[in-house]
């Protein structure tokens, strides 16, 4: 059965959410592992034409909230200041009729998942002292809106070590995106917070941490149907300690809808771009968005059951 062709939009910004998983048994990343592999997303997040939302490294599988941006927008010499960092040590001088090759491929959102997992293999091979695959099938991605829809799949992907029993806080694990902008003070403004959010434009960087740590830890601590939550005394302390609580949508989001939904996001999204890519699904029959349960105003692509 032939692969469905991957939903990428192409000539304007673009978000998505990435997941790949490893194809060896257990839990095949350590801590240095991990470490290796935050590096690598940093690296090639300065290489390519993107934005990085958030991540979480796992034991066998990784997420990635990007945003991959239009290459018309970045002049030549800004791609040559990339080429630099991409080829790193290797001085390559790149012909002018080369870089349109580059251009297209800084911009891709297939090229810049490939680096990150080819370069991570090498290594995890080299320092394993084995051959073969390290990655399993092709990664999934989901075509994201901003705004509310981003603000809950970056919680989703911030929580999931609570939800695995890993930590009792999110920003105690060091491999997320959470961990980074506590433990690191997002240095040099490796991660966006401009989540698209109607006031996000008038705060700083430390506002708008601020409030995306507010809505995590009121979400973290709704119970879940999978996985643990955030104690309710830890969110209580937080609560006291660091900001004035005003009511925010207790909104309880289904995993899947994060991780196997074509498109999500309102119904006028999901729309327009089921129509730039309703040529990828095999089904003749039209395709129309289904609310989110729980989630106000969300919609995705695909039907998915009500189990998670």
């Amino acid at each position: 059965m032939p692969r469905i062709p991957r939903m990428v939009v192409k000539g304007e910004d673009a978000i998505y959410h990435v997941i790949t998983k490893s194809t060896l048994p257990g839990y095949a990343l350590a801590d240095v592992e991990k470490d290796y592999l935050v590096n690598l997303i940093k690296w090639m997040s300065g290489v390519f034409f993107v934005e990085v939302f958030g991540y979480c490294i796992m034991g066998n599988h990784f997420h990635l909230l990007v945003k991959m941006k239009n290459a018309g927008d970045y002049s030549d010499d800004e791609l040559k200041k990339r080429l630099a960092l991409f080829f790193r040590k290797n001085e390559r001088v790149v012909e002018e009729g080369r870089l349109p090759y580059f251009r297209d491929k800084f911009s891709n959102l297939s090229e810049f998942v490939k680096e990150i997992k080819q370069r991570f293999s090498r290594y995890y091979n080299k320092a394993h002292n084995r051959t073969g695959y390290f990655w399993g099938d092709r990664f999934k991605s989901v075509l994201v809106q901003n705004g509310d829809t981003l603000i809950n799949l970056l919680a989703y992907i911030d929580l999931n070590p609570v939800r695995a029993n890993m930590v009792e806080k999110p920003e105690d694990y060091r491999w997320s995106s959470i961990g980074y902008h506590a433990q690191t003070g997002n240095r040099n403004s490796f991660l966006s917070t401009d989540l698209g959010l109607m006031g996000y434009n008038d705060m700083n960087e430390k506002e708008r941490f601020a409030d995306y740590r507010e809505y995590l830890y009121e979400k973290g601590g709704l119970e879940t149907e999978k996985g643990a939550s955030i104690n309710e005394k830890i969110v209580a302390k937080e609560r006291n300690k660091n900001y004035e609580f005003t009511s925010i949508d207790r909104l309880r989001f289904r995993t899947r809808y994060f991780t196997d939904s074509g498109i999500i996001g309102t119904k006028s999204f999901v729309n327009s771009y089921y129509d730039m890519f309703k040529n990828n699904f095999g089904s003749e029959k039209v395709k129309r968005p289904n609310k989110v349960k729980g989630l106000d105003g969300v919609y995705s692509l695909k039907r998915l059951s009500n189990k998670t």
